[in-house]
Formats: structure tokens, sequence, C-alpha cells
């Protein structure tokens, strides 16, 4: 990394963009629109030589995170979590918007090639599709609890109505994210391996496309950290701590988890591993943890190699 690259953090809400410089201390703010990734492309000035940081703020960081890697710009999406510790481990205890954005722009300092670059446009709309989805089928399990309590005939009637709605939606989706899978050779070929994987479903499939683009590019123990099921040592002197994980993409991580239940029974491999694990006497969490982490692990591999899953 050349000594002169300078550093910028971005701290992204829906209508304000809050602007730190490392080179210069700079400290400014600017609108969330085009307007206002225009200015701060101005001031920013020559692409050459900066290193750009953004956290994930719920979607409201996709359109300058586009309008800035159109324009040339080196932007990463780095974890709030790790921004979060970095913060803590420097003492920086204030919060505040101008306060973040300077806590990005010294964390990609720390760790520049920490990050993720802007996913192609294909993937991000399969994320988005992937989201609503999620959404619709926590809002419909909810609602399911709902028709449970009621008593009276037409909130009833009126939930059953909306439960039927939001399944036909849900379906919807499903299609729509198959279709946009299949309409591509890459992603096509992609679902083709990690669907060859017993426990590996459809939803985890397409999650594991439109959110972590790395899978097969980097190494099984980035991949695992990135995922969050990557396990962390709490050793001091002589005392062995318990692992646990923590951070990564929480997504990937809850569906891998829930994958691991289906794959410890059903994936032959995975099973004998999760009875290995038992007869040893490792508690139920830690066994699906491992099992969710193995799972990821042969994705990886399988990615890399381009094969599909083999039984010997």
């Amino acid at each position: 990394m050349a000594q002169n690259t300078d550093f910028v953090g971005l701290d992204v809400g829906k209508f304000e963009i809050f602007v730190y410089v490392s080179k210069t201390g700079a400290a400014f703010s600017v609108s969330n629109t085009p307007a206002g990734h225009s200015s701060l492309q101005r001031k920013l000035g020559p692409v050459d030589g900066q290193i750009i940081a953004l956290e994930p703020t719920g979607g409201y960081e996709w359109t300058i995170w586009e309008a800035l890697d159109a324009a040339g710009y080196d932007v990463r999406q780095v974890c709030a979590a790790h921004v979060r510790a970095f913060s803590r481990a420097t003492g920086a205890l204030a919060k505040t918007d101008p306060i973040d954005a300077r806590l990005i722009a010294d964390f990609i300092a720390f760790r520049p090639t920490s990050g993720r670059k802007l996913p192609a446009k294909k993937l991000r709309y399969l994320s988005v599709l992937s989201t609503k989805r999620r959404q619709l089928v926590e809002l419909r399990k909810r609602l399911k609890c709902q028709i449970k309590q009621h008593d009276n005939g037409l909130m009833v009637a009126l939930d059953v109505e909306l439960l039927e709605l939001l399944s036909r939606q849900i379906r919807g989706l499903e299609d729509a994210i198959q279709a946009q899978i299949m309409d591509d050779p890459q992603m096509k070929q992609h679902a083709k391996i990690l669907r060859s994987i017993p426990g590996i479903g459809p939803v985890l499939c397409a999650a594991l496309i439109g959110e972590m683009p790395e899978l097969g590019t980097i190494g099984d123990k980035q991949i695992a950290a990135l995922a969050g099921v990557a396990p962390i040592n709490r050793d001091s002197g002589r005392m062995d701590g318990r692992r646990s994980i923590k951070g990564g993409r929480y997504v990937i991580r809850s569906l891998l988890y829930q994958a691991a239940l289906v794959a410890s029974t059903h994936n032959k491999t995975l099973k004998v591993f999760a009875n290995r694990l038992k007869e040893k006497g490792k508690p139920h969490k830690v066994v699906l943890i491992a099992v969710a982490r193995k799972l990821l692990m042969i994705a990886n591999t399988l990615m890399a190699k381009n094969q599909l899953w083999r039984t010997t």
C-alpha cells in the first residue's frame, strides 16, 4: 500500500452523508442525492490514491456506492461490527455521524485490504429478491401466530386473506429468484454446484450466490470468517477459553445454521462428522456450528474447482 494513500470514511444516512478525509482532516457532509454524490466527487478529486470505506446501512449506501464505483473510485463496504470493535480498542466511545465517518476512515487505514467491492448488478438484484422474500416469510410467520390468538371471526378472516396474499407474493419472489439464476450461465453453474451438496436448498443457494460472491475465490478460513462461522479463540495464559462465533454476514450464518440441521441427518459425510463430534461429548449447538462451517468449506472447495458434489 502506497504511503501517500488517502483514506476516506463515509457515514451514510437516508438523507445525508458525513465524510472524513484522513490526509487533510477535512470533515464535511453532502446530501444523499445525485446532486450530493456529484458534489462529493468534486470534493474528493482524482480517483487515484484514494480508498473509500462505508458501512452497510440498510440499503441507503447503495446509490453512493454505485456512483463512486462507476466514477472509478476504490470503494469498500466494511463490516460494522469490525469498525465498532476497532472503536472500542482505540478508546473512541463517543458516537456521532461525523465521529463515525472518521472511525471508518481510521479503520480502513488500519486494515486497507479489508472490505468488499461493489457486487455485480445481477448479484445485487438477486440479493434484493432474496431479502424481500426473507422479509415476507418473517411477516407470514408472525401473522400465523396472530391468527392462533384471535377469537374474532372478522379478524381471522382478514388475517387469512392477508396470509394468502403473502404466500402468493413469496411464491412469486421464489420464481423470480430461480429465473434470475437460470437466465445467467455463471449463476446457473454456481447453483448447480451448490444444489448438488446435500443440505444446501434453494434459499441458501440463492443467498450464497447473491451475498457471498467471494465463495470459491478465497481460502476456507477466510470464507468461514466472512460468514461468521469461524471459531474465535478466547485463551489467556494457561487458560483455554471457550470458542465462539461472532460477526460475519448474519443472513448467511443463520441460513447455514438451519442447513446444518438438514445436512447433519441427510448428508452422509456430514452425518458421520456430526456423530463423531457427538461421541466426543460436544454440545448440540457446537456440533451444528461445526457442521455449518464444514458445509460452507465444502461449497467453497467445489466452487473453486468447478465440480459437483460426489460421494465415494
